[in-house]
């Protein structure tokens, strides 16, 4: 009785260590690889899945989710310039049965393998570029890794999606040469700007002053017009009231004479205690001849005046008449 109780329970035991090494599940967006003994035999895909216990084991599991395997890559440009690169490679395992057996069986390191062909594949295309293109052509390098890298990578089951070129990085003594380069070209173009805001400024200026100049001769002529047309009716006024036989130089001069003192009167009433004068040479001396002629005009005037002729105590010489002497007399008076 003891004995068959212990066989049932063994055959329990075995029953459901049987039931449960059968049964097993997939999760989603990976995949199983299900070998029986020792040899591939399918692919689960994600869910609920029954294998033989003992014969059929799982090998391995496959991620199918989307990856990123960046790539750090040194190499020289054209122009001789070495340069550090990023890329990273996005990619996964395509979903197909032929292409979870072929990534898992046929790759040991896919990481490390991909970065090979990554490798190779820049420092084919690098080497024939210069500095700048490979900064202006970024997008034409990743294109071409990721076509190189989809027709070799393809075959063991991967599937590239985009090769991004994520950092350039050159020498640090070439990027302080071109960013000295670049701020000289800046520096260069702001100096043109300048010159031309200052060429502006200045032909502006010229144009502005032609103008004022124009407009400030157009007044100075008419002003000239009307100063001598006031003159001209000022010396007809003049000359009317005036005695017949008077020239238009007298009134001319009376006028200029009126006009001189009318200026002293003003700066008079003004309180102005100096007043500047034109010197030259020249000036001193026609200063000196009106001041000299006015001297002597006024002494002139005062030797002409008449003075009382007396006869007596004057004598007559022999042979000489009286109207002789009043005659030497009188022209003595003038030249005293």
């Amino acid at each position: 009785m003891d004995g068959s109780i212990i066989i049932n329970i063994i055959i329990s035991i075995g029953v459901l260590l049987f039931a449960v090494g059968s049964v097993y599940t997939v999760k989603q967006k990976t995949a199983v690889i299900i070998e029986r003994l020792g040899k591939f035999n399918i692919v689960a895909q994600a869910g609920l899945h029954f294998k033989i216990p003992l014969i059929d084991q799982k090998a391995g599991t496959v991620n199918l989710r989307l990856m990123e395997l960046p790539v750090e890559v040194e190499t020289k440009t054209k122009d001789d310039v070495f340069v550090r690169l990023v890329v990273s490679v996005q990619y996964f395992v395509s979903s197909s049965e032929g292409g979870v057996r072929k990534a898992f069986y046929q790759f040991d390191d896919p990481a490390q393998q991909i970065q090979s062909y990554v490798f190779d594949s820049i420092r084919s295309e690098i080497p024939n570029m210069i500095l700048d293109d490979v900064f202006s052509e970024k997008d034409k390098i990743a294109v071409a890794v990721k076509e190189e890298l989809t027709e070799t990578i393809s075959e063991f089951g991967y599937e590239i999606v985009k090769a991004l070129i994520t950092d350039i990085d050159p020498d640090a003594r070439v990027k302080n040469s071109m960013n000295e380069i670049n701020a000289a070209k800046r520096m260069k173009e702001a100096a043109k700007e300048y010159a031309e805001a200052d060429k502006i400024k200045v032909v502006t200026a010229a144009e502005a002053e032609a103008q004022s100049k124009k407009l400030q001769g157009q007044g100075i002529a008419e002003q000239r017009i009307a100063i001598a047309n006031g003159l001209k009716h000022s010396v007809e006024e003049v000359r009317g009231a005036m005695e017949e036989g008077v020239t238009g130089q007298q009134v001319m001069n009376m006028l200029f004479m009126t006009q001189h003192y009318d200026t002293i009167s003003r700066l008079a009433d003004e309180n102005i205690s100096t007043i500047f004068m034109p010197y030259s040479p020249g000036t001193v001396g026609d200063l000196q001849t009106q001041i000299q002629s006015s001297l002597l005009g006024a002494d002139s005037i005062k030797n002409r005046k008449p003075k009382k002729k007396s006869t007596k105590g004057t004598a007559t010489r022999p042979g000489e008449s009286r109207s002789d002497s009043e005659v030497n007399l009188d022209s003595n008076d003038d030249f005293s």
